[in-house]
């Protein structure tokens, strides 16, 4: 993990993760050749670019959002193989990725909250890392639905 400085860092750090992880989903969404798998990660796209702003607003104008309830692990990427990035991945490999990245994002956020130099920082990271743990439980959510139930 990389050596924070200040706040600002910490902060720059996550908008940019947040950044990259909105235009993964938007790079898979173009590439998508099934409508509902298109639109998955277009939405997801958008939801992280929503993080994005919200943790911009929070380094611009100090506001902080109330955090949200604790979210359910289904676990299933914890037993699923990951696999490499192409264009030409199958909707099954495309969500194993989403889903072994949000769990890398929720893990990089706690480790940012452990981090942080004040209560209000530790909780708003503790609040994304809860966002990302929402987006795995979705994916794992559509594993199940999806995969599960075609084998």
């Amino acid at each position: 993990m990389k050596n924070f400085n200040n706040v600002t860092e910490i902060l720059d750090f996550a908008i940019q993760n947040e950044q990259q992880a909105a235009d993964f989903y938007h790079h898979l969404s173009s590439e998508a050749t099934i409508k509902y798998m298109a639109e998955t990660f277009g939405q997801f796209a958008k939801e992280e670019m929503g993080h994005k702003s919200r943790l911009e607003k929070i380094k611009s104008e100090g506001v902080y959002e109330a955090p949200q309830k604790d979210v359910l692990d289904m676990k299933i990427s914890d037993y699923l193989i990951s696999v490499p990035t192409s264009d030409k991945m199958s909707y099954q490999e495309a969500l194993i990725l989403a889903m072994k990245r949000e769990k890398a994002a929720f893990k990089l956020y706690m480790k940012l909250s452990e981090m942080a130099p004040n209560d209000e920082l530790k909780t708003i990271f503790r609040n994304l890392a809860n966002e990302e743990a929402k987006h795995k439980l979705n994916f794992e959510l559509e594993y199940d639905d999806i995969i599960y139930h075609e084998n």
